[in-house]
């Protein structure tokens, strides 16, 4: 389970990952959106696993 705590931060690589290809495609003209829409919930996935994990490692400790 330790490899969990450092997969939720691909998700951060993935944001800026998106972020620049969605620069590049808007710099060229074409529609940006899909790539953003992505981004977007690549950095949503990042929170929602962070505080998955903070509520795992919260009910751990209770044990």
């Amino acid at each position: 389970m330790r490899i969990l705590q450092y997969t939720q931060y691909l998700y951060l690589i993935f944001v800026v990952i998106f972020l620049y290809e969605g620069y590049l495609k808007y710099q060229s003209g074409e529609s940006p959106w899909m790539v953003f829409f992505l981004a977007a919930m690549s950095l949503f996935m990042f929170f929602f696993r962070r505080r998955f994990a903070q509520k795992m490692q919260q009910r751990n400790k209770t044990r």
